[in-house]
């Protein structure tokens, strides 16, 4: 199952890739859920069950085609954002830190920093913006102190997301700002849609990656977590209860800006493609702060 926000509404996806529709999940249930994309992750269970039990493809003829400028990212209202560091060896090594032994560093980005797939984003003034593509996890049902072998069973679904940083104002000491300096405006897209966990082969090796301008600076795949996502959220919940609807960025692959030599920063003009296989991708176009003199 599919699901995206469609100006802040649930919606089903359906439809093969390049061919999809959707159907406005409240509509489509005759009001049992939605139209709110929190409401329906407080009731994944309930709305999993009926999806497995409806002849979806029979909605068919009440969707509508997709504007993705209408999207936002599909669980816009978390109550939590957790964000962790360092999840990739490479990754680890060109930032020039060691791999993680224990749980990767954690930290936060703020909502205010949320988008949809398509976007525009502005470019701080001065600063040097960087690129991190990311396996973006949903959660699905209250989850605390949940074992690895069950954590699946809490993950709503995954989605892509950019992991965008302004590296001045992040690491500027006495100590790094890490939520902030990721959390400009637009520093957050997600997208295009939610994918349940049982539409994956293995959910555990899906390739992911973006390009430049079509240079490619990111490519790996998710089996190169080093805590994967199973291990991610059990560990999480062995602190904080994790909340339906609850979002983790899982980390990013080498091929940052940051970590080639000189670094090399996104500029007025540039567009980002980020992907992650079977489940779609985003389009960033970045331009200069027009309040900059």
């Amino acid at each position: 199952m599919r699901i995206a926000n469609i100006d802040n509404r649930a919606a089903l996806i359906l439809g093969e890739a390049g061919a999809e529709q959707a159907v406005d999940l409240a509509t489509a249930s005759r009001g049992r859920f939605g139209p709110s994309l929190a409401e329906t992750y407080r009731v994944w269970a309930d709305v999993t069950a009926w999806a497995a039990a409806e002849d979806l493809t029979a909605l068919a003829d009440g969707g509508f085609a997709i504007d993705r400028t209408r999207l936002g990212a599909p669980s816009p209202e978390p109550r939590q954002v957790f964000a962790i560091g360092l999840n990739y060896h490479e990754h680890a090594a060109e930032s020039g830190f060691d791999s993680p032994t224990t749980l990767p560093p954690v930290f936060t980005k703020y909502t205010s920093s949320f988008a949809g797939p398509d976007t525009e984003v502005i470019l701080p003034d001065g600063g040097n913006v960087d690129w991190e593509v990311e396996l973006v996890v949903v959660i699905g049902r209250e989850a605390h102190r949940v074992a690895p072998s069950d954590a699946w069973s809490y993950v709503a679904g995954l989605t892509v997301g950019q992991d965008i940083s302004e590296r001045l104002s992040q690491l500027r000491g006495p100590a790094a700002q890490f939520g902030l300096g990721k959390s400009f405006p637009g520093f957050s897209p997600q997208g295009p849609w939610l994918v349940t966990p049982d539409e994956f082969a293995d959910p555990d090796d899906l390739e992911l990656g973006c390009a430049i301008d079509g240079a490619e600076v990111q490519k790996s795949r998710t089996s190169d977590l080093i805590f994967p996502v199973s291990e991610l959220v059990a560990a999480l919940s062995h602190t904080v209860i994790l909340y339906p609807g609850d979002v983790i960025f899982t980390g990013t692959p080498a091929g940052v800006g940051i970590g080639q030599k000189p670094p090399r920063y996104l500029q007025s003009g540039e567009r980002l493609h980020s992907w992650i296989e079977r489940i779609g991708e985003l389009n960033q176009r970045f331009v200069a702060d027009p309040h900059t003199k």
